[in-house]
């Protein structure tokens, strides 16, 4: 399965592994084949904390979008409005199959050295 390693805020990691955010949202859409999100919780965590699958990505104007995605969003219309500022298209992924890791897993045990900024795509991951 092809999989994305994505960098993301640890309260924002949490909220997708209880369920109260069923969306991911971003400003670029990765590759069609990407089938599978594993989450990077950034600092002061630091750890790889779970992954989800991506049931589908949806892919319009920000107004579209929130109204899609509101009640399964997480996050304030404030804070989506303001991630997408000036920008003409979002990206939201649904998510499902949500797993938490019950240890949380380093960079490295992906073979990646490097926080990544945003995400990086991972060589074919097994399930």
């Amino acid at each position: 399965m092809s999989a994305m390693l994505l960098s993301i805020k640890p309260q924002y990691a949490e909220m997708i592994i209880e369920g109260t955010k069923k969306y991911e949202f971003r400003t670029r859409k990765c590759r069609d084949n990407i089938k599978k999100i594993i989450f990077y919780a950034t600092a002061p965590k630091s750890q790889v904390v779970g992954e989800a699958e991506i049931e589908c990505v949806l892919v319009g104007k920000p107004t579209e979008i929130w109204k899609k995605t509101k009640c399964g969003s997480g996050i304030p219309a404030s804070f989506f409005k303001e991630y997408y500022k000036n920008r003409d298209v979002a990206v939201a992924y649904k998510l499902t199959n949500v797993k938490a890791y019950e240890t949380p897993k380093a960079l490295k045990d992906y073979g990646v050295t490097h926080v990544p900024q945003s995400f990086i795509y991972l060589k074919q991951q097994n399930d």
